[in-house]
């Protein structure tokens, strides 16, 4: 399938492992930050470690703008803190995570949760990428007007429960 992005745009994961303090579990992960570009380090590269937490590189993944979500991006950025939106993916074998997507769109990254085992984080969206975006808007944005749709009137629902449908 192709894909309708205007613009695309190359980050780098960063995650944190976290000792746990829980009987349950031994660490903890999650996306702690993006960054524009992608170094020419291999996917799980430790980046700082120390006795309860260590970073690593996760890998890379591209977020894509669309013209149409342009209201999103601009709601997002409007915010005070603009976010992107980490979706990852538990793996069965090699590193724990696979880095599946990036988004600068809060309705995309809410529907990330609906995969129920991957992990989703909102991480601080950096200053650089900001500008990508903020550019994008200015560029592509068009106000369009909300329409209330109207119901068609042939199908109304019966007054009483003993009427059917359409019987006039």
């Amino acid at each position: 399938m192709k894909s309708t992005a205007l613009t695309r745009i190359p980050v780098g994961v960063v995650v944190e492992r976290r000792k746990a303090k829980s009987v349950w579990a031994d660490v903890l992960w999650r996306p702690v930050s993006v960054f524009a570009g992608t170094p020419e380090a291999v996917p799980w590269t430790p980046l700082v470690a120390d006795d309860d937490v260590t970073l690593f590189y996760a890998g890379e993944a591209v977020i894509e703008l669309h013209r149409t979500e342009t209201t999103n991006y601009r709601d997002n950025l409007a915010s005070g803190a603009p976010s992107l939106w980490v979706n990852m993916r538990p793996t069965t074998s090699g590193h724990p995570y696979e880095v599946l997507a990036v988004t600068a769109d809060p309705s995309e990254g809410e529907a990330f949760t609906d995969a129920g085992s991957n992990l989703i984080e909102a991480v601080p969206m950096p200053p650089e990428i900001a500008g990508i975006v903020d550019r994008f808007i200015a560029t592509h944005h068009v106000e369009r007007p909300f329409v209330k749709r109207r119901r068609d009137q042939k199908t109304t629902v019966p007054r009483d429960p003993t009427e059917r449908a359409g019987d006039e």
